[in-house]
């Protein structure tokens, strides 16, 4: 294996520039917020509701597919090395936690060390 550790980094564009990353989606503009359903604007992605209403959006499993991949690629790579990939949306609450959740998870089953950080998920909801 050439990667020896993988960081996942959840974060959210509204409370600071993104961290500094090997791959870095960009979930603002194509994928459905649900800050924008009430009931769920004051929920995290520690709540089911939030998790099922982000991995219910089309693409979003293709995405997470897409970043696995290339954690594979880095993998197969001749050099020993950690590799980054940070997630961010606007607020880092809904989207990117999800996701950075779901990478996480996914990476993981191969037997690489994953270390999944949350940047800004216990922040407060930012009113836009």
């Amino acid at each position: 294996m050439s990667v020896t550790q993988i960081n996942v980094i959840s974060f959210g564009y509204l409370h600071g520039a993104p961290p500094e990353a090997h791959l870095t989606l960009d979930l603002r503009r194509h994928f459905r917020d649900p800050h924008v359903d009430p009931a769920l604007r004051h929920q995290t992605a520690h709540d089911l509701p939030v998790r099922r209403a982000v991995l219910g959006t089309p693409g979003i499993r293709e995405a997470i597919t897409a970043a696995a991949l290339v954690a594979d690629a880095f993998d197969a790579g001749p050099s020993e090395a950690p590799l980054t990939i940070a997630v961010g949306c606007a607020g880092g609450r809904h989207r990117a936690a999800t996701v950075a959740m779901a990478i996480a998870r996914r990476v993981g089953k191969t037997g690489t060390a994953v270390h999944l950080t949350h940047r800004d998920l216990g922040k407060p909801v930012v009113d836009r």
